[in-house]
C-alpha cells in the first residue's frame, strides 16, 4: 500500500495553484476554546489555588493537595534516570550552553559628541515561567532549550509547570538546568497561574514553552491583558522544507520528512527538487520507512498536507523556499553552504547530508523554539536575548547639554511641545545666570 505519492510540477501550476500548494494547514478559530480559556483564566485570577486544583482534577484526573514538588520528590526521581540518558542529556546541555553563552553581547558605551555619553546595558528578566507538555512524549529537550539560556541570562527566578504526573525525565532535566521550583499543573490553568500568581504559584514576567490549543490560546489571552506577562511566541504546527539536487540521498531526505511529520497531524513537510528521479526514490523510501513506525497515524495525516515539488533548477527552489519561509530548512545539495547567502527567510537552517533536523531538536546546540507559519520573514529563533531586556542610559555634562541645547530647542518647537522646550530652556537660563553671575 502506498501512503504518499504526491509529486507536483511547479511550472505546470497556475499562479493561484502555486499559492495554494504553499498554504499551511488551516486552523479554524474555535470560539468554544476561546470562551473556555477565558473562563479558566478568570476563575484562576479570582479563586487562585482552588481553581487550579479543580481544573487539575477535571482535566488531568489528578487530585493534588500540593502543586510544588518537594526536594524529596525531585531527588527520588533522579534515581530512576538511566545513566545512558544522563550522559546524553549532559552532551546536549554542553552544546546548548556553549552556543548560548556565545550569544552574550557586549554593552554599548559611547560618547555621541563631547559631553554626551550614551549606553545600552542588558539586564536579565526577573522571573520567568517555563511550560513543558507531558503527554505522549516527555519533552525534556525543551526543558534544556529554555532552562539553559534562562540560567545563562541570569534570570533570578525560574519556575516550571508541567501536567501531572510529571515524568522523571522532565524532573531530572529541570534539576540539571538548575530549576528546582517545579509545579505539577498543566493546561490553560497553569498559564493563568503563572501569569497572575496564586498563593502557591508565583507570578512571572514572561512565559515560555509550547503546548496544545488551550495552552496556546491561554498564552495569547494573558499576554494581551492588563498587567499580563510577555510570552516567547505563538508557535504553530511544525514544518520542514528541504532543497535537494541529483546528488542527494533519497533515504536521508525521506527520513527527515517523516521525522518532522511525526510532530502532529497539522505538521507540513515539503521537498523541492529539480530531479524527477530523486523525487520518485524519495516517495518509495517514505512508504518503505513508514512501515517501521508503530505510531504512524499522525504521520499519515500530516503527509496529506505535504508535497514533493518538482522545480526547474536550484534557483527556483530557493525562490520558492524564500516565499514559504519555513521553520526548518534543510539544504541537501552538492555544495549547500554556497546557497546559504541566497536564503532570505528561514528560522533554522541545516546544511548538508549529515545535518538532520533531529540534531537541532536535541543536541547540536541551536535552539529548537522557532517561529512558524511564515513568521521567519520578520521573527527570529529563540535566543539568549529573549531572556534579557535592553536598557538605555544617557548622561550629559553641563557643556554637553549646552552644545546640544539649540538642537533641542529647535526640535521641540517644531513639534509644538512647550513643556519639552521649557525643560531645556530652564537649564539653559540656569547655566547662563551662573556663568554671567
Amino acid at each position: 500500500m502506498q501512503y504518499f505519492n504526491t509529486i507536483i510540477d511547479w511550472n505546470k501550476l497556475t499562479s493561484n495553484e502555486q499559492k495554494k500548494i504553499l498554504l499551511r494547514p488551516i486552523h479554524l478559530e474555535n470560539n468554544i476554546i476561546k470562551k473556555k480559556v477565558k473562563d479558566i483564566i478568570k476563575n484562576v485570577k479570582v479563586l487562585g489555588d482552588k481553581a487550579v486544583k479543580n481544573y487539575t482534577n477535571l482535566f488531568d484526573k489528578y487530585l493534588l493537595n500540593k502543586f510544588q514538588l518537594s526536594q524529596k520528590n525531585i531527588s527520588s526521581s533522579l534515581l530512576r534516570i538511566d545513566f545512558i540518558l544522563q550522559e546524553a542529556i549532559e552532551v546536549a546541555k554542553k552544546n546548548i550552553t556553549a552556543f548560548h553563552q556565545a550569544q552574550i553581547l557586549p554593552e554599548t558605551d559611547i560618547e555621541t559628541q563631547v559631553g554626551i555619553r550614551c549606553q545600552q546595558i542588558y539586564l536579565p528578566l526577573n522571573s520567568i515561567g517555563i511550560y513543558i507538555p507531558n503527554g505522549i512524549a516527555p519533552l525534556l529537550s525543551t526543558v534544556l532549550m529554555l532552562g539553559i539560556p534562562a540560567k545563562i541570562a541570569g534570570c533570578k527566578e525560574v519556575i516550571l509547570c508541567s501536567p501531572p504526573p510529571i515524568s522523571d525525565e522532565i524532573i531530572y532535566t529541570a534539576h540539571v538546568c538548575g530549576i528546582n521550583k517545579i509545579f505539577q499543573i498543566g493546561g490553560a490553568q497553569a498559564i493563568a497561574a503563572m501569569a497572575f500568581g496564586t498563593d502557591s504559584i508565583p507570578k512571572v514576567d514572561k512565559i515560555f514553552g509550547p503546548g496544545n490549543t488551550y495552552v496556546t490560546e491561554a498564552k495569547l489571552q494573558v499576554s494581551s491583558m492588563l498587567n499580563g506577562p510577555e510570552i516567547d511566541m505563538l508557535a504553530g504546527p511544525s514544518e520542514l522544507l528541504i532543497i535537494s539536487d541529483e546528488t542527494s540521498n533519497p533515504d536521508f531526505i525521506a527520513a527527515d520528512l517523516l521525522s518532522q511529520a511525526e510532530h502532529g497531524i497539522s505538521s507540513q513537510v515539503i521537498l523541492l527538487t529539480s530531479c524527477m528521479q530523486l523525487a520518485e526514490k524519495v516517495v518509495l523510501s517514505i512508504n518503505k520507512q513508514l512501515k517501521k513506525f508503530f505510531r504512524s497515524s499522525n504521520i499519515y495525516t500530516a503527509l496529506k498536507n505535504s508535497s514533493i515539488i518538482l522545480t526547474k533548477n536550484l534557483v527556483e527552489s530557493i525562490n520558492i523556499s524564500n516565499i514559504y519561509a519555513p521553520e526548518h530548512l534543510i539544504i541537501h545539495t552538492k555544495k549547500p553552504r554556497s546557497l546559504l547567502r541566497h536564503i532570505l527567510n528561514a528560522s533554522s537552517i541545516f546544511l548538508g547530508p549529515w545535518s538532520p533536523e533531529s540534531a537541532g531538536d536535541y543536541a547540536s546546540g541551536t535552539n529548537h523554539v522557532l517561529p512558524t507559519y511564515g513568521k521567519s520573514i520578520s521573527k527570529s529563533a529563540l535566543g539568549l536575548s529573549d531572556f534579557k531586556k535592553r536598557i538605555l542610559v544617557q548622561e550629559l555634562t553641563s557643556q554637553g547639554f549646552m552644545d546640544l541645547s539649540n538642537t533641542l530647542d529647535v526640535l521641540s518647537k517644531a513639534e509644538k511641545l512647550e513643556a519639552h522646550n521649557n525643560a531645556v530652556k530652564i537649564r539653559v537660563n540656569f547655566l547662563k545666570d551662573r556663568y554671567e553671575g
